[in-house]
Formats: structure tokens, C-alpha cells, sequence
């Protein structure tokens, strides 16, 4: 099965007054149709980054510096702005972090999804751009009648939903949902979750969901990818990641989840994530971790296929471990 998303040796960089931040490093995914994978890491490690970079949305002082990422056979990447336009929404689609700051306040719901149709086909029939539109709303529970509100008569549950619709109008091979759930309440973002595993399987296509919440990529997800300091740690299913992760950092992200059975006990990742100004050599992660090696000081890890099918990127795992 050729995979629907490949992404390849992609690069991300921020120029600032302080020297260069590189926010991607060499990143590697691969995404089959039907897939789901949860992309987590702590604030700062590179999953909203990722998620732009790959809709071609980075914006100065960031550039794109190098890789690829191929959506069903297209790169992305070396598309003109005009061809990219038409790939977003048609190819790949991003709903958004913020459902209430994404919409805009003065223009009704169903004139923001038909200005999104119109800039695809532009030849289609307004009825039909209508059409398609309620049905899209439908698809995820909402009544045809938010076709002609406004975003601030919606609840925010409501406007998340208006999020995924938009990002579904026109069928799009790879969704990436980035913290789709954050500032809602738990029984809001069931709702939500349930909105997108319901799409994306009546659509086939390639989810990507970036979040802090490892409970919500064990009850969703297929696979889980760790990121840290720009670079994917570890690439596993979920199964593998909750009961034998590899990587120190995927380890300590685990512990670090509450648990029922000790109560009142939380137990943290010592230190803190490094500026991605001023790196530390070798590992990223060797400050922080409790498996250190001489070599993690000096040496920078490779990624690389484990025999379960999981990609680890540490020394722990490499040739002479």
C-alpha cells in the first residue's frame, strides 16, 4: 500500500534577532489512508510547526529550508502559491487550534464554507455550493439552520464542529486536527472526538491529531509520534507506546500520566525543554534523561527501525547498545 502522506527530510527554520531557531529537524512520517496518528510533545517541541509546514502556512522570519511532503502522489512543496490554494481544503486540511478565533465574526457561517468551495469550483452552482455545504454541516451534527448564523451564536463545541466542517467540505485525502479539544469541556470534547473518528471513517482519510492529552490518543488514535526539540523521538502504535515505549522521553511522558491506583503522587520530567536557540550537542534530550550515555553528549542520534515496526530515534537502540 503506497502511503497517502510522506513526508521527507523536512526542515524548518525561524530567523531572529538571536540567531537561527530551528524548529523542524529532519522529520520523517509516513501515513496510510484510513490511519490516525496522535502527534504529542510538550509546548514548544515542533507539532504546530509540523502541521503548518506541511500546509505550506509558515510565515517569516519561519522557511520552509528543505524536504518534501507528498499528499497522494503530489509534493506540496514544489507546487506554485496558486496550485498550493487549491491543494489546501481539496488535498490536505487543517482544523484549526482555536475554533472561536478561526471564524470570522462578521460574515455568516455558509458564506465562509461557500467562499471556501468557490475558490475550488469556481464553476459549480450556488444552490449546489449550498448543497454541499448543509451537507457537510450535517455530516457533523449540526442542523441546517448554522448555515445562516453568525460564529458568536454558537457555542464553542458548536464552532468546533463548524471547523471540521469547513475542513471536510471537499474531501481532502489528509485531515490535521491540531488540539482540536483544547478549551472545551470533557463532555465537549467527547463530542468532538467522536465528530472527527465518524468523518474520517466515512471518508477514508489520513488523520493527524496534534494534543498535550495522551488519555485522548489512547481511546483515538492508531499510532502515536513523539516529538522534542523538532525532531519524532519515536513512531509507534498505541498499544506499543502505552505498554513498552522505547524512547526515555516517550517513557517519562507515560510516567508522568496521573494514576488511580497511587493518588495525590505526580511525577514530572526534571529540567526543562531547551531553547531550540541554543541546543545542547549530541541528544537533544541527554540533559534530561535518566538513561545517559558518554556518547548522547556528543553524538546525535539517528532514527531507525526497531524489528516491531517502531522508529526510535536514541542510542539506547543503535549499533554497540
Amino acid at each position: 500500500m503506497n502511503p497517502v502522506l510522506k513526508v521527507v527530510d523536512l526542515e524548518v527554520s525561524y530567523y531572529t534577532d538571536a540567531g537561527r531557531a530551528k524548529a523542524l529537524d529532519q522529520v520523517n512520517l509516513e501515513l496510510n489512508a484510513g490511519e490516525k496518528i496522535g502527534l504529542v510533545g510538550e509546548s514548544g517541541s515542533g507539532k504546530s510547526t509540523m502541521a503548518l509546514a506541511m500546509m505550506r502556512m509558515i510565515k517569516p522570519p519561519g522557511r520552509i529550508e528543505n524536504g518534501q511532503v507528498i499528499v497522494d502522489g503530489t509534493n506540496l512543496t514544489s507546487l506554485s502559491e496558486d496550485e498550493m490554494l487549491r491543494a489546501r481544503l481539496s488535498k490536505i486540511a487543517y482544523i484549526p487550534q482555536g475554533a472561536m478565533n478561526s471564524l470570522n465574526p462578521v460574515t455568516r457561517i455558509g458564506a465562509q464554507m461557500i467562499d471556501a468551495i468557490k475558490a475550488h469550483e469556481p464553476t459549480m452552482s450556488k444552490a449546489d455550493m449550498k448543497a454541499r455545504s448543509i451537507k457537510s454541516l450535517e455530516s457533523v451534527e449540526l442542523k441546517p439552520e448554522v448555515f445562516k448564523m453568525y460564529a458568536h451564536e454558537l457555542s464553542g463545541g458548536m464552532k468546533q464542529r463548524v471547523c471540521i466542517a469547513i475542513g471536510i467540505l471537499l474531501e481532502p485525502k489528509v485531515i490535521i486536527a491540531d488540539e482540536p479539544t483544547s478549551a472545551l469541556d470533557v463532555v465537549t470534547q467527547r463530542q468532538v472526538m467522536e465528530t472527527i473518528n465518524k468523518v474520517q471513517a466515512e471518508m477514508g482519510a489520513a488523520v493527524i491529531l496534534i494534543g498535550h492529552d495522551m488519555g485522548l490518543m489512547a481511546q483515538s488514535m492508531d499510532k502515536v509520534a513523539v516529538m522534542y526539540a523538532g525532531r519524532l523521538v519515536e513512531v509507534s502504535t498505541v498499544k506499543e507506546m502505552f505498554t513498552e515505549p522505547k524512547h526515555p522521553y516517550s517513557q517519562a511522558l507515560i510516567r508522568s500520566l496521573p494514576k488511580l491506583d497511587v493518588r495525590g503522587v505526580f511525577q514530572g520530567i526534571p529540567g526543562l525543554a531547551p531553547s531550540l536557540l541554543r541546543l545542547p550537542t549530541g541528544c537533544a534530550f541527554h540533559p534530561r534523561c535518566q538513561e545517559i550515555m558518554d556518547k548522547c553528549k556528543t553524538v546525535r542520534p539517528e532514527n531507525q527501525m526497531l524489528a516491531s515496526g517502531s522508529r526510535v530515534t536514541c542510542h539506547l537502540y543503535g549499533e554497540g547498545a
